[in-house]
């Protein structure tokens, strides 16, 4: 972060004017975004990180901004530094908020672009999975199935008959303590 951005946070949190919002864009129903959206009032000045973390639907976009319009909110997006210019002139101003609109036009396009790239994508990947039971890269889906030790019975049993610890079994096994337990409870099924 910036001495700049480090500065105006700092600020903002002595005001305690900071909502956080760690979800993910891909929609508006995050508590975060919702909290804010009730307590913004005429005159406010909204500040946010990128227009990726406002929103990834491009009419979804503009309907927020519409919002915050009407509401008389003024909107900062960090990552558009054009956005951080403030003008006193009102040709300047509606200069500027034509210039803002073109540009939040084409990057919403792309964040619903880059969205809709990721869950075809993903929709892909499900689908050759199902297929063929693999990944795209040959290995199969889900966790692999972990191999018994070649030393386990030997070493189960001292562990069973509390002739050693649970940490120096799985030390002496090689393994971690997950994985341990796991084929403890796999091996006891068996039995």
């Amino acid at each position: 972060m910036s001495d700049n951005l480090s500065n105006f946070v700092d600020t903002c949190r002595k005001k305690k004017n900071i909502i956080s919002d760690k979800q993910s864009g891909k929609d508006f129903e995050r508590m975060g975004y919702k909290s804010l959206k009730e307590r913004v009032r005429e005159g406010d000045e909204l500040y946010v990180k990128s227009l990726y973390r406002l929103g990834r639907d491009k009419d979804a976009i503009k309907n927020e901004l519409r919002f915050f319009k009407e509401k008389g909110v003024i909107i900062h997006i960090l990552n558009f530094p054009q956005t951080m210019i403030e003008v006193k002139d009102d040709k300047q101003k509606s200069v500027m908020e034509l210039v803002n609109n073109l540009l939040i036009e084409v990057f919403s396009f792309i964040a619903q672009e880059e969205r809709e790239n990721i869950r075809r994508r993903q929709a892909e990947g499900i689908a050759l999975w199902r297929k063929t039971g693999k990944t795209k890269t040959g290995r199969p889906y889900g966790r692999p199935k972990i191999q018994f030790p070649s030393n386990w019975k030997k070493i189960y049993t001292l562990w069973k008959e509390k002739k050693l610890k649970s940490k120096e079994a799985w030390y002496l096994l090689k393994i971690s303590k997950n994985v341990f337990y796991r084929l403890v409870k796999e091996y006891e099924q068996k039995i």
